[in-house]
């Protein structure tokens, strides 16, 4: 699973107990890996590479 939202603000997603029970089963086994840097499919989305406007 991955998201640009860090585990401690799922719960500006969703409820706050649906959150809280999300994150501790996500988290219990998990390996959290956090990427720092810009991201290329914006910049690529910003320059008009890779998409296709819809008609």
């Amino acid at each position: 699973m991955t998201s640009n939202i860090h585990p401690s603000g799922f719960d500006t997603i969703m409820p706050k107990t649906l959150a809280g029970a999300s994150t501790d089963r996500l988290m219990h086994h998990a390996h959290l890996v956090t990427t720092t840097g810009d991201s290329h499919r914006l910049a690529e989305a910003l320059v008009g590479k890779g998409v296709i406007p819809l008609h």
